[in-house]
């Protein structure tokens, strides 16, 4: 493998924040054998650059450059409109039946969109990225979304004892970047959970493999997930 492709991965690699380890775990090698890989001292399959494409989300031709060697990667920056309307609509379908819901159960929701969209289609929703926080996996940006939202009149937060409880300025949310199988996907979600308590979702998400494999504030890959048993990726209500 030219030096140009593992220069590649390991500029993915970076860019998304994940270490050796956790990339190594989520293809399914050893530590030692992912580092060979991407220092350039060991082939890789064919099936090992899918999974690193799948796992870095990069295409396969920015993971192994130009015919001529040269470098075609760059780190392709998510927009966070859609990770909004991801919140929006957790919200929309995932609230209790006063319309509230509390801002760690909808971080859960959220996260259990991109992570199940991610296990059913070797993609994520949002592409966010995700580390292991004390409540369980949240997306980097999600405060900064909740405060941009709240700011523009699109949700309204208020405090209920120590929970700080979110709802919809307006009965619909707005949905035009995500797809109607996505939207599905939500609507499942949120009545999978709706009345049930936050304790219980954050209960599920850290029974998860994502969370129980990650040191504490690490990055999340996403391709943990696809090494879970389906009861712990669903949930038995699904």
């Amino acid at each position: 493998m030219c030096g140009q492709v593992s220069n590649n991965i390991a500029q993915a690699r970076m860019a998304r924040g994940y270490t050796q380890e956790q990339v190594a775990k989520a293809i399914g090698i050893s530590r030692p054998t992912y580092i060979n890989i991407e220092t350039g001292k060991k082939e890789m399959t064919i099936s090992q650059a899918e999974a690193l494409s799948s796992v870095l989300r990069i295409g396969m031709d920015d993971l192994l450059g130009s015919p001529d060697g040269a470098s075609v990667f760059s780190d392709i920056i998510a927009s966070t409109d859609k990770y909004k309307q991801i919140i929006l609509n957790s919200i929309h379908f995932g609230s209790d039946s006063d319309g509230k819901i509390t801002k760690t159960k909808l971080a859960k929701l959220v996260y259990l969109a991109d992570f199940i969209w991610y296990y059913e289609k070797s993609k994520p929703m949002s592409g966010m990225t995700y580390r292991k926080l004390p409540r369980g996996p949240v997306a980097d940006v999600y405060f900064r979304a909740l405060d941009e939202l709240e700011e523009d009149g699109t949700i309204i937060r208020q405090q209920s004892g120590p929970a700080i409880m979110f709802s919809l300025s307006e009965d619909k949310a707005l949905t035009s970047k995500i797809s109607d199988e996505e939207l599905k996907l939500i609507e499942k979600i949120g009545s999978v959970w709706q009345g049930k308590h936050t304790k219980e979702i954050v209960d599920f998400t850290h029974e998860q493999l994502p969370w129980q494999i990650c040191r504490d504030g690490e990055v999340i890959p996403y391709g943990l997930i696809t090494q879970e048993d389906p009861e712990r990726v669903y949930g038995a209500d699904w």
